[in-house]
């Protein structure tokens, strides 16, 4: 079964809504994966924050997402929804944007309608296109697929721009587009989360985005699942703990001189070879070593 498959058979399930956690690179998906999650978002705010040290302000390029996506992918079998941000351009780079993607492992790829450069949903100044400007670029993406069951992910802005009608009124438009999901961000309390749900929860799935210290007020996963999403994201989280446990082990270390206070706390040297299946890795090298090369018929 393929990635985009296994995510729409997720999807259509009668379970509670698929809790997605937030990854960076191929050791946060493998960890997740081990914590038993079913898929995975690979966000580009982490990536901005691991690779390069900085914010979610557009400065990650399509380029940089793929090589970190086929990573994942190529170490993990969940499937995996992949922010592709604006598509880093207009609608013929969305379509390169959709197969380089599509090539590399995503399952589901979502696309924003922010002008590049786009900054994180829950960051102030954020400008987006016309909505008929981003209606194409969604066509653009769904003609490129090379496989009809990648799914993408259509994400407005426009509350923090707008207003919430407006974004209601741009959810409505990509969704006659044809896309596969539909995710509006940065909404403000409960009443927009409940009525976005109630609105396209029985139609379409629909992406609750719970961001620690943003703007959307933080709920569980069933309580959103009532209210008509079928998933939730915690995009960064994943970085925000990774962030804030370095700081104690840094701080720790640089006081004391060793690492044993975090001893405890931290996965040791053959734990994480373990997870990471190194024996295993070994002992399949082991297997070709001292074993004769085959010398090819000679030409007569």
């Amino acid at each position: 079964m393929s990635a985009g498959s296994s995510l729409r058979t997720l999807l259509a399930g009668d379970r509670a809504p698929l809790v997605v956690p937030g990854v960076y690179d191929a050791l946060t998906a493998v960890l997740a994966c081990e914590a038993g999650f079913d898929a995975l978002y690979l966000s580009g705010a982490s990536v901005a924050y691991s690779r390069l040290g900085r914010g979610d302000v557009g400065l990650v390029t399509g380029t940089e997402m793929v090589d970190v996506l086929g990573r994942i992918c190529s170490r993990v079998t969940v499937p995996v929804i992949a922010d592709a941000d604006t598509g880093y351009g207009n609608a013929v780079n969305v379509q390169r944007t959709v197969r380089d993607y599509e090539h590399a492992g995503a399952a589901m790829i979502q696309l924003e309608d922010q002008l590049f450069p786009k900054r994180c949903g829950h960051l102030a100044g954020k400008a987006l296109i016309p909505a008929a400007e981003m209606c194409g670029k969604l066509r653009a993406a769904l003609d490129a697929r090379r496989r009809r069951d990648t799914l993408v992910l259509a994400r407005t802005d426009a509350v923090a721009v707008e207003g919430f009608e407006a974004a209601m009124a741009r959810a409505a438009a990509y969704a006659e587009c044809g896309v596969d999901a539909l995710f509006v961000e940065g909404l403000r309390d409960e009443s927009q989360l409940r009525l976005l749900g109630r609105t396209w929860g029985g139609q379409l799935p629909v992406v609750a985005n719970m961001v620690e210290g943003g703007v959307t007020p933080l709920f569980d996963a069933a309580t959103l699942g009532r209210w008509g999403f079928r998933v939730v994201l915690y995009p960064g989280g994943t970085a925000r703990a990774v962030a804030g446990a370095l700081l104690g082990y840094f701080a720790a270390l640089g006081r004391d001189g060793t690492s044993a206070a975090w001893r405890d706390r931290m996965v040791d040297f053959v734990e994480l070879n373990s997870l990471l299946g190194t024996p295993e890795l070994l002992e399949q090298a082991q297997g070709y070593e001292g074993i004769p090369g085959k010398r090819g018929a000679r030409d007569s």
